[in-house]
């Protein structure tokens, strides 16, 4: 394949600064999406109801997400990066709309599906094609661009959250991504231009059903475990044994596949293995904060919607930040010291949550987030970056998509294990209106989302000293 740009120089003003634009744009629905919904979450179980059910509204997107990554990772390998990206941006501007007329927060949850099913072309095709135009060194200034939507994003994301939950017009949350959605597609349609060699291709759909239903059993014991069964029961011996054993058999079919959804023998690199765990963990971190940390600002410290929403923003606030300084790093000291450095920060973010706690103080809860999002934010670049430096164009796809898979299945499972720790001790206690209840099952919450941090920061000492990578690499 061949992408026709002009390598003579980075920037928006340069030959490929409009394709850098619409993939900044494209990235911008993402964002202002994980961004805006955590602070509407109050105001929405207000009018939907099913207090209970929230935690799917995020897990299912993840889920659908996480899924679909690596089936576009294995077309844009084949037929191009343009196609894949548009069909994602179609299907999260199909999935908007209807989420904006749910009538209930079942059909909200089920709408969440396509709007998921969209983001998981989006996100991984847009870095993929940054990973086609730019070389190694020049993806380190890019990422400063690409970290300006995130660093954009999140004050626009969760103030608009904000505002439309005060005014009880939480449906044009989702609204909002029509015109983004429009104008991103027609900015690639015009802007983008590849040159593919058609190859046939096999696509696992078995390993896909086994991978999505496995996942979801799991990730359904988590969640209605203590709430709709017992832990000791039936149906959780169903969830967990019966999810655990179609895990397996996808394992299996993986290996047997012509073009498997997640390429074991990629994963026995061992940067590659290593940077796929920091992206998972990355992912379960990420959605720990940005998912309970309204809920936990509102129902402890009575905090509005819009002052939750942006203490919850200092997290994205101190991301792009890092990722805009850690550029360079990488290429001087390699990409298992920048990792490190990333993952002590944000360990040390975690054990601030849990020390907080029992103050719910918007302010002392976003020091500690941005603390958070700047360990995160150091460390989500050089763990893509590194993977991708690894391979040539024909497997950078499937990279980009397992990395881009195991941060949306982190972010699945984070919020299905933090959420059924955070049910189960409301459903102990007197429930979601009791601020003390609230502060006892957020401490948990995030004594969880501490032990994630710890668990990545292990994976991250486990990768290859030498790795320091060639500035000239494509």
């Amino acid at each position: 394949m061949t992408v026709s740009v002009d390598r003579a120089s980075v920037g928006l003003r340069s030959e490929r600064g409009p394709v850098l634009g619409a993939l900044m744009l494209a990235t911008g629905l993402i964002a202002i999406d994980t961004t805006i919904l955590a602070t509407a979450v109050p105001t929405i179980v207000r009018d939907l109801g099913d207090y209970q059910l929230f935690p799917w509204l995020f897990s299912v997107y993840l889920l659908a997400q996480a899924v679909s990554v690596p089936i576009y990772s294995r077309f844009a390998d084949t037929i191009g990066r343009k196609p894949i990206i548009l069909i994602g941006i179609g299907l999260f501007l199909v999935g908007s709309v209807l989420c904006g007329f749910a009538w209930s927060m079942l059909t909200l949850i089920l709408f969440r599906v396509v709007q998921g099913l969209g983001a998981g072309a989006v996100g991984p095709m847009a870095m993929t094609i940054v990973g086609d135009i730019y070389t190694v060194a020049e993806r380190a200034k890019v990422q400063g661009y690409m970290a300006s939507v995130w660093a954009i994003s999140s004050v626009v994301g969760p103030s608009l959250g904000g505002i439309f939950a005060q005014l009880d017009a939480w449906r044009w949350i989702f609204f909002v991504n029509v015109p983004l959605c429009l104008l991103a597609g027609w900015m690639l349609i015009t802007r983008y231009h590849e040159q593919v060699e058609r190859k046939p291709h096999r696509i696992d759909y078995l390993g896909a059903v086994l991978l999505t239903l496995g996942l979801t059993g799991i990730i359904l014991g988590l969640l209605e475990g203590d709430s709709a069964w017992a832990w000791l029961s039936w149906q959780s011996a169903i969830c967990f044994g019966g999810g655990a054993l179609l895990l397996v058999a996808f394992a299996f079919v993986e290996k047997r596949a012509a073009e498997p959804i997640i390429d074991f023998a990629l994963i026995t690199r061992r940067l590659i293995l290593t940077c796929t765990a920091v992206a998972f963990g990355v992912g379960a971190l990420t959605i720990g904060v940005t998912s309970f940390g309204p809920a936990y600002l509102e129902g402890a410290g009575g905090a509005i919607p819009l002052i939750s929403g942006l203490a919850v923003a200092a997290l994205s606030m101190g991301w792009p930040l890092a990722a805009s300084l850690v550029g360079r790093l990488y290429l001087r000291i390699g990409f298992r010291r920048t990792v490190l450095i990333g993952m002590s920060i944000t360990t040390l973010g975690g054990a601030g949550l849990v020390l907080i706690a029992p103050w719910p103080n918007p302010l002392l809860f976003a020091a500690v987030a941005f603390v958070l999002g700047f360990g995160l934010g150091w460390t989500a670049a050089p763990t893509l970056i590194g993977a991708q430096a690894a391979v040539g164009w024909g497997e950078r796809g499937a990279v980009t998509g397992m990395n881009g898979f195991a941060r949306s299945a982190g972010s699945a499972v984070g919020v299905a294990v933090l959420g059924a720790i955070s049910n189960s001790l409301l459903d102990a206690g007197k429930g979601a209106g009791d601020p003390a209840t609230v502060v006892w099952a957020s401490t948990w919450v995030f004594v969880g989302a501490a032990v994630f941090a710890a668990l990545t920061l292990l994976a991250a000492v486990l990768m290859p000293r030498d790795d320091v990578p060639e500035p000239d690499a494509v």
